[in-house]
């Protein structure tokens, strides 16, 4: 009989196996921190906790629904960052984050309202020295001192045209009356506080009047928090920083909204260097930047984030068919992403004043998931035992593929802990111990296909490959259905839930892998040997008896 597919190479099949194990614990200490231990979720190791409070430009009390929306949202970029364990919730007219470990500014990353606007720039100056403001006819380029670093063009395709610039003479302006910050009037509530806040920063720096434009430029101070984070008008000019604090910039009014965005990623630009977002819009955005870009060739756009300046690029060539741009600025590659993510989910409806970071401390700590490691591992243990017991040589098989399946999943739990900020918490844990038992259940339908092949007639040598061939069905449609349940779980799952039906999801994968990689060859190894078929050794001496006394007993029949 020729060998079945699946059973002609067990060698092979088992170097396979071997060989994507070696890679991936080859990624575990070769790459990244190095560290062979994976992210632990808020309830074993603590996590950070910021409170969001809702900022509406009115004042008024946010809509639960608004408050609805932006949990939403958030709760996108958190899954859209990966599997991390972050909790947000709705507390009164507040939401409350929480993330794993020590990092407030991941909370605080989250919570960006994530406004964005484009914006031509009508003038420009440094931050420092502002009091000699140069002028600047609206829409030309500003004074070769006032121009960034970064003067890429605003699409990755654009080619390098030598820019134009127009050097002006410096005034100084003396508006009549110098804006100043609001007093503080301690019978305000924080709420009536915030909203005089805001407004007197948009009568400042949203006004139509030249003169309060230059006062407005020449006082602003980017190292103070800004009243207008994600609460300017789009329809007004606005000045305003850049984020990282070394111009100061007067706007136009929006030209492109944020909406328009249909998706955002980042990347790294091999050219230049450096981390970029990139940008890509609907339709009706597509149709406003190629117009904007005809309108600004070699003058300045801003990419206006929360009412910051995120990246002022001069547009080198227009206009830019095609609905692609990108941002580029300081950034890391962790930075990229982050914003990456946020554009990619939307803005959210309401702009926050996020609280300092508090600690969480575990709600069950190490000794909790050391008891749930070692009631796992006695559980396991008697699974074993039961299987050496009953299936004797089948039964050590077994042990042999969970211990490959077990060493699969931590190395992946490392991996993904770094790459996608996977954290495992105890939901995640019985996940992983319920897939597991579920790869020892796979394991049983194949050796019982075995023995329904022995009970037959067959030797186990013959039965092996055939009840294989019987079995993987079985197998797959079995898993199948599991991974069909935990995919739906998880897309339905809030919160740990959601962390246990992906690690379900993803030992049942491994379960696959595992039984057709190491279960099979190492069956189909042993049946082709002389002391592994042995009835003494691997247990299938009673059913070799019951084959033998129905075939006497279809002789005798056969007889009469």
């Amino acid at each position: 009989m020729p060998p079945s597919q699946g059973s002609a190479h067990p060698l092979r099949l088992l170097g396979v196996y071997a060989a994507l194990l070696a890679v991936v614990y080859a990624l575990v200490f070769f790459t990244g921190d190095k560290s062979p231990t994976p992210k632990l979720g808020i309830d074993l190791q603590g996590g950070t906790r910021v409170t969001l409070s809702a900022r509406t430009p009115d004042g008024s009390k946010p809509s639960q629904d608004s408050l609805k929306k932006a949990q939403d949202i958030i709760e996108n970029r958190v899954n859209g960052l990966g599997v991390g364990g972050s909790e947000v919730v709705i507390d009164g007219d507040n939401i409350v984050i929480t993330v794993p470990g020590d990092d407030g500014q991941q909370a605080r990353a989250l919570a960006t309202t994530a406004k964005l606007y484009i914006r031509p720039v009508l003038q420009a100056v440094p931050a420092t020295g502002r009091g000699a403001t140069p002028q600047t006819t609206p829409g030309t380029q500003p004074a070769p001192a006032a121009q960034p670093e970064a003067t890429q063009p605003a699409t990755p395709e654009s080619t390098q045209t030598p820019e134009t610039t127009q050097s002006v003479p410096q005034q100084r302006v003396f508006p009549a009356q110098q804006p100043t910050e609001p007093p503080t009037d301690p019978g305000l509530t924080p709420t009536e506080e915030a909203t005089k806040e805001i407004q007197a920063a948009k009568a400042v720096r949203q006004s139509t009047d030249p003169a309060v434009q230059q006062a407005a430029l020449a006082t602003l101070d980017c190292g103070k928090a800004d009243p207008l984070t994600g609460n300017d008008d789009p329809a007004l000019p606005l000045v305003t920083c850049s984020t990282d604090g070394t111009e100061v910039f007067l706007l136009d009014k929006s030209r492109i909204d944020g909406q328009e965005i249909k998706d955002a990623t980042s990347g790294l630009n091999q050219q230049q260097a450096r981390h970029e977002v990139y940008l890509d819009f609907k339709s009706g955005g597509s149709d406003a930047w190629a117009a904007l870009t005809g309108e600004y060739v070699y003058k300045r756009v801003a990419f206006v984030l929360d009412s910051r300046v995120v990246s002022a690029p001069v547009v080198q060539q227009g206009p830019q068919q095609g609905g692609r741009t990108q941002i580029s600025g300081n950034f890391t590659a962790t930075s990229a992403k982050e914003l990456a993510n946020t554009l990619k989910y939307g803005s959210l409806p309401l702009s926050f004043q996020t609280s300092e970071a508090e600690t969480v401390s575990a709600t069950l700590g190490l000794s909790s998931l050391k008891a749930g490691l070692l009631a796992g591992a006695v559980g396991l243990a008697v699974v074993l035992l039961y299987c050496l017991v009953y299936y004797r040589m089948l039964g050590f098989v077994t042990g042999l593929s969970l211990v490959a399946s077990g060493l699969a999943v931590y190395g992946i739990m490392v991996l993904l802990g770094r790459w996608i900020g996977f954290t495992l918490d105890l939901a995640g844990i019985a996940g992983l111990i319920i897939g597991i038992g579920m790869t020892a259940d796979s394991f049983v339908v194949f050796f019982e296909r075995i023995k329904d092949e022995m009970r037959e007639g067959r030797s186990f040598r013959s039965a092996a490959p055939r009840g294989w061939q019987r079995a993987r069905r079985t197998i797959l449609s079995g898993n199948a259905v599991s991974f069909i349940a935990a995919a739906v779980l998880y897309v339905l799952a809030v919160g740990q839930v959601k962390g246990f039906a992906f690690t379900l999801g993803l030992t049942t994968i491994l379960d696959v892998v595992v039984v057709f990689l190491v279960t099979s060859p190492l069956v189909l190894l042993a049946s082709r040997t002389a002391f592994w078929s042995k009835p003494s050794v691997n247990g299938l001496g009673a059913i070799q008896q019951v084959a033998r006394e129905r075939k006497a007993a279809a002789a005798a029949l056969g007889k009469a």
